[in-house]
């Protein structure tokens, strides 16, 4: 019962594996564009195959857990270094720091302004 169970299970969704490799593959490659192909083809299936599976697995679709790890990155960067926010949004793979400020603020409610500690 529980080989059928697993095959069914891996048939619908990505396996523990996959997913682990797809979430490994993001956190290492955060600071560069990322594209669906790139990730999909980590785990060898086709991109709208991937983003179908990722977001079933995860509830929220590749691109947007992308945004909220640099996000996430970004605020620990913040709190953390004296970087200038410019070079933070760069780092963790925002093209700019309006794209950076503009996703911060939509994902947090604050800007990196807010965040970061007074001197």
């Amino acid at each position: 019962m529980l080989k059928t169970e697993s095959a069914t299970s891996q048939n619908r969704g990505l396996t523990r594996t996959q997913l682990q490799q797809a979430i490994d593959y993001i956190q290492t490659h955060l600071n560069r564009d990322l594209s669906l192909a790139e990730l999909a083809s980590v785990v060898n299936i086709s991109p709208t195959y991937f983003a179908s599976l990722f977001k079933q697995a995860m509830g929220i679709a590749p691109h947007q857990y992308v945004i909220q790890l640099r996000v996430e990155r970004a605020k620990l960067m913040l709190s953390k270094t004296d970087l200038a926010i410019a070079n933070i949004a760069l780092q963790v793979g925002f093209s700019s720091q309006s794209h950076l400020t503009q996703q911060f603020k939509r994902v947090t409610g604050l800007t990196p302004k807010q965040v970061r500690p007074l001197p």
